[in-house]
């Protein structure tokens, strides 16, 4: 018997559901790839590290309420989320970026998503703002088709702000512009953002599928799934502001509405089960603006689905 009458003290966790943490690219092995990309493009010098740069960190202090042990069972996805599979998931940090050359951490994330690219990982990218996926999309150019699911109160059609093209307003807008990027839907739209109606032109001339909120709680989330062909290779990007703020309030943007748990929860099971999804992100933190971590815990509970069904699905099996 411990002649202790005291316990160590606790012990936030670091990493995301405290899996093995890898910088070392060279040394990159594993099945499921974390990664951090705190900064974007700013549209001015404030906007440089804004509060969703303090993102990627919250959402893993609060890994531990989205899912307490791995042996445990998870009922939205039907059993443990590694199903007693011999999967390796790592954490690979945060993109490093420079304050004298305000590019480099894009180039830096390309880099990284390129190596677990090659590695056949699946990234799950944690954001900072919208701008993230446009360096991250980049790294698929080998391999489209790729149908682009977008989650979002807003349009993210602008071809620039103050200049700046790769900002948190233009993520669609440049990947529609990329080769590899084929069909696009745009789901959870609401209210009113930085689009004007020559960037609702530009979208429906490209034959992006728009499906504004008043549209998906009238119709639901699998009819919007069947919009979707079956048999692609998805990518989803989710803007935190594009979920009901009820269970994400940690928003600058937040308007009534949005996209319910349930319905994303729909969404990933059923992009997992028709085809294949190769990557998604999650966008737009801010921690100060939270609620008890329920922003951060709705954002775990989101990855834990994807990470937990493509496993289900067989996605690792060959690996």
């Amino acid at each position: 018997m411990s002649n202790s009458l005291t316990n160590a003290p606790r012990r936030e966790l670091q990493s995301f559901l405290d899996f093995p943490i890898c910088t070392d690219l060279d040394q990159l092995d594993g099945h499921i790839g974390i990664l951090g990309i705190p900064y974007g493009d700013p549209y001015s010098i404030d906007e440089v590290t804004n509060d969703q740069t303090n993102a990627p960190t919250w959402v893993r202090r609060y890994t531990e309420r989205a899912l307490r042990k791995l042996e445990r069972w998870d009922f939205d996805i039907g059993g443990p989320l590694l199903g007693g599979k011999d999967i390796k998931v790592v954490d690979c940090g945060d993109v490093k970026a420079d304050p004298r050359d305000l590019d480099l951490h894009y180039r830096n994330a390309e880099a990284v998503v390129r190596r677990m690219l090659a590695k056949g990982m699946l990234p799950i990218v944690i954001g900072g703002d919208h701008g993230i996926p446009i360096p991250v999309l980049r790294a698929y150019d080998d391999q489209g088709p790729i149908t682009l699911v977008h989650i979002d109160a807003h349009l993210d059609w602008r071809d620039d702000v103050n200049g700046a093209r790769n900002g948190y307003s233009s993520p669609i807008r440049r990947a529609a512009e990329m080769d590899h990027i084929g069909q696009i839907f745009q789901i959870g739209l609401r209210s009113a953002g930085s689009a004007r109606p020559e960037e609702v032109e530009a979208a429906l001339a490209y034959g992006a599928v728009l499906v504004p909120d008043v549209e998906l709680q009238d119709i639901g989330m699998k009819a919007v799934l069947d919009r979707i062909p079956d048999g692609g290779r998805y990518y989803l990007t989710i803007d935190a502001d594009g979920m009901d703020p009820t269970i994400m309030p940690a928003v600058n943007g937040p308007a009534p509405g949005g996209v319910t748990y349930p319905q994303i929860r729909t969404l990933i099971h059923g992009l997992v089960a028709k085809g294949r999804v190769v990557g998604m992100d999650i966008v737009e933190i801010t921690p100060k603006k939270d609620l008890n971590g329920i922003t951060a815990i709705t954002a775990g509970r989101i990855i834990c689905n994807l990470i937990g069904k493509t496993i289900q699905a067989g996605y690792f099996d060959a690996k």
